[in-house]
């Protein structure tokens, strides 16, 4: 199983492998020069995966300025936390907020909205 990283920079080397595609896709489209509709479309295509990780850059800019700051109790560097749990983006430790997740091992799956609903009813019940 590959190591956890953190969220917010998951997602921009995800955007910035989109960059790397469309300029290979753009590449790829060079060696069509006699086919000039296949080399157009590899074009459209290459462009499209820039725009594309344009948006994603947009989207994760938006939500890296509305995740909480704190501090990360193992090396001391602030860090962004999206959703209950979290890793630091320096140290790879695992965070949460919540207090009923303390003291579990690290599992992605408190982020999904089934286990949200599952934890409140479980905190109800007790």
């Amino acid at each position: 199983m590959k190591p956890y990283k953190n969220k917010i920079n998951r997602i921009r080397s995800f955007a910035l492998a989109l960059i790397f595609a469309g300029v290979v896709i753009m590449y790829i489209g060079i060696f069509f020069r006699k086919y000039e509709i296949v080399m157009l479309i590899f074009m459209f295509l290459g462009v499209l995966a820039i725009l594309s990780s344009t948006i994603v850059y947009a989207w994760i800019g938006s939500l890296s300025t509305r995740a909480i700051q704190i501090v990360c109790p193992s090396c001391g560097k602030h860090t962004k936390m999206l959703g209950r749990v979290d890793m630091c983006g320096h140290c790879r430790e695992p965070l949460t907020l919540d207090p009923s997740l303390e003291g579990k091992e690290f599992d992605e799956s408190y982020n999904r909205t089934k286990n949200k609903t599952a934890a409140i009813k479980e905190d109800s019940k007790e």
